[in-house]
């Protein structure tokens, strides 16, 4: 396991042992909230199957391996097995995670998607789709090859200080900003999501007060008017 990255990138130490309890250990200790790399622990746990290091744990394969494991760490052997899946995916394509800089960071939960995903993508666009979608889109992106953002998602949806466009985190209000600061850019996001959901044209004018702004709205509806009769 020598020409794994080096481990100022996204491994701990144990991954690099060559000895089976140390890495039993790591993994352990990476359950119990020492460690702090789901990557590293599927790493460990792909080395336990690959290399057969359950037999010098005393376990006749890695499924004994895994119940014991899940007992005594109380930990659900699904989730054992899902960061078994997550070691051995990026083992079989450390070489591309590599190139696009794969990390924990990224989201590691993914990789169990990746195969399915190349399946049904082009391998550039899926690889590109890892690095920038959660985990929910990129599991409805394997599951089709389409963007895994559902037909249906509201072009704007506003979370507390969080702007979203189509789905995707777009603007992220500074809460210690001025209430009403804050609330003129967020209405000020509304109409021009408006404006961008119906292909329509922005033009910002900036007015000396509220009744030039006023004065301003009836002008614009009855220069509409014109424009629209003579298109």
């Amino acid at each position: 396991m020598d020409n794994l990255p080096q481990e100022n990138t996204i491994f701990l130490d144990y991954i690099k042992s060559d000895d089976p309890a140390e890495i039993d250990q790591g993994i352990r200790d990476t359950i119990k909230g020492v460690r702090l790399s789901i990557l590293t622990m599927g790493l460990g746990l792909a080395r336990i199957k690959s290399e057969k290091l359950f037999l010098k744990l005393d376990c006749r394969n890695i499924t004994g391996y895994i119940d014991r494991l899940s007992k005594e760490s109380k930990m659900d052997r699904s989730s054992i097995y899902n960061w078994l899946g997550i070691g051995e995916a990026y083992l079989k394509y450390r070489n591309e995670l590599e190139m696009i800089g794969f990390s924990d960071k990224d989201g590691p939960t993914k990789l169990p998607y990746l195969e399915r995903a190349l399946a049904v993508g082009e391998k550039n666009e899926v690889f590109s789709n890892l690095k920038s979608m959660s985990q929910r889109e990129f599991a409805e992106f394997a599951k089709s090859g389409n963007t895994g953002i559902p037909d249906n998602i509201p072009f704007l949806e506003i979370r507390g200080h969080t702007v979203y466009i189509k789905g995707q985190k777009a603007i992220i209000v500074n809460k210690n900003l001025d209430k009403k600061y804050a609330n003129l850019l967020l209405a000020t996001v509304r109409v021009v999501s408006r404006a961008m959901e119906k292909g329509g044209v922005i033009v910002a004018v900036h007015l000396r007060n509220s009744k030039e702004a006023h004065y301003l709205k009836s002008k614009v509806k009855s220069i509409k008017a014109v424009m629209h009769k003579r298109v």
